[in-house]
């Protein structure tokens, strides 16, 4: 499996739909996705994504101080870290907060806003995941965009989308977790698109993922770690002198090497802990350590208490 996949998993993203919103021209919000009233749905989540999908129309989309995007029907706007951020029919206008806005006359919750000109329909939701592993979602720009009907399979997924959408508000069963689901798919898909349009002097986690040999051995890494790495190991394996590999990947990645294998493998420890019920000193073993006291003593390091005491709380939330 290769490193984004194997990050992926640990995120154990879940989706939600919480809003059919209809606008007309000339209108503007800004908005954001409040975590209390999707505690339910988010369970442990410790990080929001926010989504909005354009079922038809268009509308302009920006962050406070970032560039304006002109998008169309068929595009999902993500935002990776759950950033306020501004949706309307030309960026100049005075944006109005959107949970003035928000009517539940029907099973969703409905926007119905604008000054009666041309009409834009989006589908709003987030999607949550729980993992603390920060270099992923940290390298990603406050708000990313895709088309749809542009990704492999698009005409499927545009109609999908579509299909769902038609059959939130009449409570159609199973759309929310359609219009979820693919909204798991389309985050995927917006890395993906986004790592290949990484400028070559960027750097950051995705970068150094496409870089042919820090991709290569952040793959090994994640493929296998409970091994005894050293840098030179890692260095010989992607054939690079041990001075140029370290100094490539603390560049790329923000952590040397090793101090990078640890955090992955409290990662890998975590979701052990969360998913199953092997015991500590297995688990300790399966993630490369020989002693469950050093074990313990690097996850309280990295994950700020003892792994016991962190899977009691992870069962009890």
């Amino acid at each position: 499996m290769d490193a984004l996949s194997d990050v992926l998993r640990t995120l154990r993203l879940t989706g939600g739909v919480f809003l059919d919103a209809r606008f007309t021209a000339p209108w503007s919000i800004a908005t954001n996705v409040n975590p209390e009233k999707f505690e339910l749905f988010l369970g442990s989540s410790t990080q929001i994504i926010a989504f909005h999908y354009v079922v038809s129309g268009a509308l302009v989309a920006h962050v406070p101080g970032g560039p304006a995007r002109e998008l169309k029907a068929g595009a999902l706007i993500l935002l990776p870290r759950n950033d306020v951020h501004v949706l309307g029919s030309a960026r100049e206008l005075k944006a109005v907060p959107a949970n003035t806005l928000v009517m539940t006359e029907s099973g969703l919750w409905e926007v119905r806003h604008g000054g009666g000109g041309d009409e834009t329909h989006i589908v709003c939701g987030f999607l949550g995941c729980d993992s603390t592993f920060d270099p992923l979602i940290s390298a990603l720009p406050p708000l990313l965009s895709i088309n749809v009907t542009d990704t492999k399979g698009g005409a499927w997924i545009e109609e999908s989308f579509a299909f769902a959408t038609q059959n939130l508000a009449s409570d159609g069963v199973g759309a929310a977790a359609i219009v979820a689901k693919l909204s798991e798919l389309m985050f995927v898909e917006a890395l993906r698109r986004y790592m290949q349009e990484l400028p070559e002097q960027e750097s950051g986690w995705l970068a150094g993922l496409r870089d042919p040999a820090i991709g290569r051995a952040l793959t090994l890494m994640h493929a296998q770690p409970q091994k005894s790495w050293s840098a030179e190991e890692l260095a010989d394996a992607v054939n690079l002198s041990r001075s140029t590999f370290a100094e490539r990947f603390s560049a790329l990645i923000g952590y040397p090497p090793i101090r990078y294998l640890t955090i992955w493998r409290m990662q890998v420890a975590a979701r052990m802990l969360r998913e199953t019920n092997r015991g500590i000193a297995q688990i300790a073993f399966d993630v490369g350590y020989d002693s469950e006291a050093a074990f313990n003593r690097a996850f309280r390091r990295e994950l700020g208490r003892p792994p016991s005491a962190w899977r009691r709380e992870t069962e009890a939330g």
